[in-house]
């Protein structure tokens, strides 16, 4: 009838290893390790984001209020209409 769909091919000199589900640990030393690597990464990061985040969001803040201000009238303009 034909060859299974596992067997189709024979492939030689290929190696391959694995490990059974099992014997595998889903999350090996996250306390002991991961935490403290995070603390350290994010330590020696957070001086190159903050400062230009920071700057950006000041000019952004000057910018929405500069233009709220320029959109209204001046009343001393319209004094002398009566």
């Amino acid at each position: 009838m034909g060859k299974h769909f596992g067997n189709l091919a024979r492939v030689r000199h290929v190696i391959s290893y694995s490990l059974s589900p099992f014997e595998q640990q889903a999350f090996p030393n996250v306390l002991s390790h991961g935490v403290p690597n995070l603390a350290r990464r994010f330590a020696s990061q957070v001086l190159k984001v903050v400062p230009p985040l920071a700057l950006g969001y000041l000019i952004y803040s000057w910018g929405t209020q500069e233009f709220e201000r320029l959109k209204r009238k001046n009343p001393a303009d319209y004094e002398c209409d009566r």
